[in-house]
């Protein structure tokens, strides 16, 4: 019997913290599928970063001309908060969950949370590692390394020394525009440095300080987002040295600095775009419809000449 007491006691356990997942009655999700009925819950890895602001309004606008509701969290890039936040998401009665995740391994647990009581997960710009979602909406970001790689190499030639400043480590848009990065920079270019400096412009700026002095004959910087590219700028300007900067995403300071001429170009997104497909894609999946596992938005590269 006391054998048998610690084992019950367990499994009391686990079924009660399986229960707490669970969200009231009267938050469970609706099984009505008119639009106006539709409460979506939106998971945005930070909001301090005008990327994913343009990505949340393009969510919100498409959601209100459907006349459906939207509930918006920000992880503040902080993986652990941004599970905490889903579940929330959930105990509120989401019927689909729009999910930019900070971490693509650590987002894993919160999809299946949401998986075991059926509500649909779409992914942003970045996918999550475990659990089911319905599509991942995005950029080809491998592509769009290449884009950038193949810039460097028209600009400046083969061999050229370049320096890269990569985004969060674990996020899936890190490691894809790292990888088409290195697929053309390895044979092309001589990649003497990289370091993270998180998505992030001030660490850009820090960052690309510490390389600058570690390598004074950088002659090119690749950024994985344009808020790092924007703080190379700064740290480069400041050693008065002449280096080129390419950022990702295309947000509106970075335009900005390219037609100042001081970005020498970035691989635009369109973020906004990615927020309307997502909720398209959430509705479709609500209402039965297949979507495809990936929904694709286009890429283009922005210098002054196409400007």
């Amino acid at each position: 019997m006391k054998k048998i007491l610690p084992l019950l006691l367990g499994l009391s356990l686990l079924v009660l913290g399986a229960c707490s997942l669970q969200p009231p009655e009267w938050a469970k999700p609706s099984q009505d599928t008119d639009l106006e009925n539709i409460k979506i819950g939106l998971s945005v890895s930070t909001l301090n970063n005008p990327f994913f602001v343009s990505m949340k309004d393009g969510v919100e606008a498409e959601a209100k001309a459907n006349g459906m509701d939207v509930v918006v969290v920000d992880a503040q890039n902080d993986a652990a908060k941004q599970i905490n936040d889903v579940e929330d998401l959930i105990q509120q009665g989401v019927d689909v969950l729009l999910i930019n995740p900070t971490d693509s391994a650590a987002i894993s647990t919160a999809v299946q949370s949401a998986n075991s009581l059926g509500i649909p997960v779409v992914t942003l710009d970045r996918s999550a590692e475990k659990g089911e979602v319905a599509t991942l909406v995005s950029s080809d970001n491998e592509k769009g390394g290449e884009m950038a790689a193949k810039y460097l190499v028209d600009q400046l030639g083969e061999g050229a020394k370049i320096a890269e400043l990569e985004g969060v480590p674990g996020a899936s848009a890190t490691r894809e525009r790292g990888k088409g990065f290195h697929n053309i920079a390895d044979a092309k270019l001589d990649v003497v440095a990289k370091q993270t400096a998180n998505f992030d412009r001030t660490e850009g700026l820090n960052t690309m300080e510490n390389l600058l002095q570690g390598n004074p004959d950088i002659e090119a910087v690749f950024a994985h987002n344009d808020e790092m590219a924007l703080g190379a700028i700064q740290a480069i300007q400041s050693s008065g040295k002449d280096v080129l900067v390419v950022g990702f995403d295309g947000n509106e300071d970075a335009i900005n600095s390219i037609d100042d001429g001081k970005l020498s170009a970035t691989v635009a997104q369109q973020p906004e775009e990615i927020g309307a497909l997502a909720v398209q894609a959430g509705v479709d999946v609500l209402k039965g419809n297949e979507v495809e596992k990936t929904i694709p938005v286009p890429l283009k590269l922005v210098t002054q000449d196409t400007e």
